[in-house]
């Protein structure tokens, strides 16, 4: 694979993310339904390039994840949350989403983060046994709190310290 790349995302991603973010859709991993036209915008009020990280070689964006907070509470504001996070089906298994998970750590960190949390879908075993491999913890797991394509999902929360 060529060289890879993990930067801030740039206004202008925002196509190329939305078609990424269209093309990986699965109910491994995402609990809104498929997206139709017209297409929701990638970028909103919720979600600004400066809180999303996209990795890139030969100028092709191969994944992102976006960071956020949990809440607007001062009193977590110490806590950073992964509020997505997507790799291009190519891409898997070359390492561009450790990169990614390592590189939003970091991010989280410069942002004066002392934990880092998540939510993935009890199902999608190679997510969670890559964040274990990055030092996240199982801290709860809701029991069958989604329905997807007929099945009930556990929602499964980890967290670490930066």
């Amino acid at each position: 694979m060529p060289e890879l790349s993990v930067r801030l995302a740039l206004p202008d991603d925002e196509e190329e993310l939305g078609r990424l973010d269209r093309a990986e859709w699965s109910p491994l991993h995402e609990v809104l339904p498929e997206q139709r036209p017209p297409y929701r915008p990638f970028f909103d009020e919720r979600h600004c390039p400066d809180d999303c990280l996209v990795a890139e070689a030969d100028r092709r964006i191969l994944g992102y994840v976006r960071l956020g907070s949990p809440t607007g509470l001062e009193a977590n504001a110490h806590v950073r949350q992964i509020q997505g996070f997507v790799v291009s089906a190519e891409a898997r298994g070359r390492g561009v989403g450790r990169a990614l998970i390592r590189a939003v750590t970091e991010e989280a960190r410069r942002r004066g983060a002392r934990r880092l949390t998540l939510r993935v879908l009890g199902h999608n075993t190679p997510a969670r046994r890559l964040y274990e491999s990055e030092g996240f913890a199982v801290e709860g797991v809701l029991p069958g709190e989604f329905l997807l394509a007929g099945e009930y999902v556990d929602d499964v929360l980890m967290g670490r310290r930066l």
